[in-house]
């Protein structure tokens, strides 16, 4: 155990400081601090000395430099047991600090402001603040140092027990956590310049400060090991910040396709269920009630949907829980749960219901792959459905009807594993064909599925996240029934397929934009 008997305490964010110094100053520890947590201190009835006092100079250069000095950083690198530095910090008049709090100015909640100045943005660099935490943390056979609020009570708690002192295995945790907090502040820093210095949007450092929020149950498979991290400048957006309202722990894959679904069903404006198997819908639909859309989505096939992860893009009200309660689901993803939806799965104790009431957003980081030695980068697929700036290819234009129906094909096939073909009609997809080795495999596949399940596709749409290479895709497509399509275009065949698209009589539009997912 190291007894505390001096403490330097000097914080941005006073999230509970002055009830930690209370804490402190019960258990006899001086109290160091400068500025605004000195005074804030002081307003709580509080004996706190100034650093200044310590050093025998005052804040300076508006207030960059208030820390910055032998007799603080001595005061926490000195080594107790040594007896070298025991003689230099008598023979230069250097106090012991014990223990030292500090949290960093918010470097990245304003570099994160609209409209922020570049000026602003420098001056919420903190450098006294991480000096102290690294001295600290260094030395922390001798040195307790506390970066986050959420440690002042067990700290207190450790010391009440123990008269004042901090075990080693506190003390070497606590120094992790600050080295942690310190590097994730330098990398944000370096990633922000380098973005202001050239507009990159992929640096030439990529420096990434994630945190464990959970351990999962398994990775892919069960003898994997998993967690997951949550991207603080996600600002609490997004999937890894959803609730969780019951059920079993979580899975690598329930988490990988509950995001599949989310990201699926926030496309459309309208109600919209998306019932998703290993990331790929095997229903999906929009109706003019959430209860509708399930069950379209499910008539899709029933058979996939067992065992699925399912999303909706309305507060999940009682009719629709009620209609899903027939079903095995693994996990429901929602903007909010209706107390008679809660009543009625509440039986279903495995049934995991996440809940993005709170955290829903657009949150578009950037997307990691990695690979061995490295790791692949890149902006995500943002491109939504903008069919005013679709071409037609062929002699015949889609009816009205055939372009909603377009439309809603090109936003489902956004998010189907590559080569990607969707039948649909407006408002509910009919068949999928995912993640084939030919485009004109996806196509039979999706057909044949389609009929097994006795769903006709005469006079469907069809919509392809890449150009067809042949043309016996477009003529697999016409043969099964449909009668439009929506591709990139692109090929160095396009004219055959546009040929064969014509004598076929389909409706064909170019989007122009391609959509793999691999």
């Amino acid at each position: 155990m190291k007894k505390v008997s001096r403490a330097l305490i000097s914080v941005s964010d006073k999230t509970g400081v002055a009830e930690f110094a209370a804490g402190l100053a019960a258990l006899g520890v001086e109290i160091l601090s400068t500025g605004g947590t000195a005074k804030l201190l002081r307003e709580k009835g509080l004996k706190v000395r100034d650093v200044s006092d310590l050093t025998g100079f005052p804040e300076m250069l508006d207030g960059r430099v208030k820390t910055l000095h032998p007799k603080v950083h001595g005061g926490l690198l000195a080594i107790r047991a040594n007896p070298e530095h025991q003689e230099q910090v008598k023979k230069h008049g250097i106090e012991f600090i014990d223990l030292v709090c500090v949290n960093l100015y918010p470097f990245e909640k304003t570099a994160a402001k609209p409209g922020v100045k570049f000026e602003e943005i420098i001056e919420n660099i903190d450098i006294g603040g991480p000096s102290m935490i690294r001295s600290a943390a260094k030395n922390f056979e001798d040195v307790t140092v506390v970066v986050d609020a959420a440690d002042y009570a067990t700290l207190l708690d450790e010391m009440k027990v123990n008269a004042g002192g901090v075990s080693r295995e506190t003390r070497a945790r606590l120094s992790r956590k600050a080295f942690a907090t310190t590097a994730a502040y330098d990398g944000a820093i370096s990633t922000t310049l380098q973005k202001l210095a050239d507009g990159a949007t992929l640096p030439q450092s990529l420096h990434m400060n994630f945190r464990k929020a959970l351990d999962l149950r398994y990775g892919e498979n069960p003898h994997q090991k998993a967690a997951l991290y949550l991207d603080p400048t996600a600002a609490g957006r997004g999937l890894a910040y959803a609730k969780q309202l019951q059920g079993k722990e979580l899975s690598f894959n329930n988490l990988v396709d509950l995001e599949a679904a989310w990201r699926l069903v926030s496309e459309f404006e309208e109600p919209t269920t998306a019932i998703i198997k290993h990331t790929n819908p095997c229903g999906i639909a929009s109706a003019a009630t959430l209860a509708e859309s399930y069950l379209h989505a499910l008539d899709v096939d029933p058979v996939s949907a067992f065992g699925s992860v399912i999303a909706f893009n309305r507060k999940l009200d009682g009719a629709t829980a009620e209609a899903m309660s027939k079903l095995f689901v693994e996990a429901v993803v929602a903007p909010g749960y209706e107390p008679a939806a809660l009543e009625r799965l509440a039986a279903k104790k495995n049934l995991r219901l996440m809940d993005m009431s709170t955290t829903a957003g657009d949150v578009y980081g950037l997307q990691l792959k990695s690979v061995g030695g490295g790791l692949l980068v890149q902006t995500p697929d943002t491109a939504g459905a903008q069919p005013e700036e679709w071409k037609c290819a062929t002699e015949r234009k889609p009816t009205e009807a055939e372009m909603r129906a377009l439309v809603f094909a090109w936003r489902v096939t956004k998010h189907v594993k590559s080569n990607a073909i969707v039948f649909a009609r407006e408002g509910v997809v009919v068949g999928v064909g995912a993640g084939q080795m030919s485009r004109v495999d996806s196509a039979k596949l999706a057909a044949t599925k389609a009929r097994e399940l006795k769903h006709s596709l005469k006079g469907t749409v069809v919509g392809s996240d890449a150009f067809f290479p042949f043309p016996d895709g477009v003529e697999e497509i016409a043969k099964a029934g449909a009668t439009a399509i929506a591709q990139p275009g692109g090929s160095v065949r396009d004219a055959e397929v546009i040929a064969a698209a014509n004598r076929l009589g389909l409706a064909m539009m170019f989007t122009g934009v391609r959509h793999f997912r691999h």
